[in-house]
């Protein structure tokens, strides 16, 4: 069965967790503290973009956060450039704008920048001839990427004869799967790309299992090296930069809005940006914010309580 409940007791070691792997993260300068204000509205005059992570800002699992959409189309009426930049990788653009609308978020394709994208890009660096074995889910269209690609299930076989592994997707992966994904890597390492270096995802009943927290997995069992791509990697951000045309000339003037500190902040702030954490609905709600902002010493501009 997928192995999708996170095993840790609480988001507190969640914390520790992203700590233990910091120094594999980019290094970024953050401000001595930070300003607390209700809302995005509040910051409206101090932006002209807003780079906004979904999971625990926009939505909760398959909910909405209660104001987020009428908060983007506040945001969006006065004038300011909106953008989704998002770690969840299983699916296409299309079908992540077409979930979105679902829950009222109205955006265009190129307002949404999924870290799938920086993920396939880098798979055209490496030659075509190479077959890679991906961590998908149903629907996660596959086939779209810009390589010769299959999904790998329970065939053991399957996981020794593929050139390299693409972790896409953990939404049906298995402790049996990663299993035998160890053990093939460790019997002949191979490149490993991580589409999600998400470790954890905020649902409606508790914290999900993301590709990050196996691609962390096969580093310390085998000693391969996994290739990140989305948050707080650069690639990602390198793309949203490319959306934001004039307005990236002025990055003080571009929020990152997200929930985690390890994630959205730090790559926001290692781009050079400033930085909003929401704090009600994401990976850190009902925690003392200020204890682990200490903890960590990744301190974003603003702490808001809601989008």
């Amino acid at each position: 069965m997928p192995s999708s409940e996170a095993p840790f007791a609480d988001a507190g070691l969640v914390l520790e967790r992203y700590q233990w792997i910091r120094d594999r993260r980019p290094a970024a300068e953050f401000p001595a503290t930070s300003i607390h204000a209700p809302d995005l509205s509040h910051l409206a005059d101090e932006f002209d973009a807003f780079v906004l992570d979904a999971f625990g800002v926009l939505n909760v699992g398959a909910n909405a956060v209660p104001g987020a959409a009428a908060r983007v189309g506040q945001l969006q009426s006065a004038g300011k450039r909106v953008i989704v930049l998002t770690n969840g990788a299983s699916f296409e653009v299309d079908r992540a704008l077409k979930n979105l609308a679902r829950l009222g978020f109205l955006f265009g394709p190129d307002q949404l920048v999924a870290s799938r994208a920086g993920a396939f890009a880098a798979l055209q660096a490496f030659p075509r001839s190479m077959r890679w074995g991906v961590a998908a889910a149903e629907g996660s269209r596959i086939d779209l990427m810009p390589a010769d690609a299959v999904a790998l299930a329970d065939e053991p076989g399957l996981y020794h004869q593929v050139d390299g592994i693409v972790l896409l997707s953990s939404l049906e992966w298995t402790d049996a799967r990663q299993e035998l994904l160890v053990a093939a890597l460790g019997n002949r390492p191979r490149p490993v790309v991580v589409a999600n270096p998400d470790l954890v995802a905020p649902r409606e009943t508790g914290l999900s299992l993301q590709p990050g927290h196996y691609a962390h997995d096969v580093r310390e069992r085998t000693g391969v090296e996994p290739e990140f791509y989305g948050k707080p990697y650069p690639a990602v951000f390198e793309i949203v930069r490319e959306r934001l045309g004039a307005i990236a000339d002025t990055p003080e003037r571009i929020a990152m809005v997200g929930d985690t500190l390890h994630t959205d902040i730090l790559g926001g702030a290692a781009a050079g940006w400033r930085t909003v954490l929401v704090t009600d609905f994401g990976l850190l709600r009902g925690r003392d914010i200020a204890a682990d902002i200490r903890a960590t010493g990744i301190v974003p501009h603003f702490v808001v309580n809601r989008p």
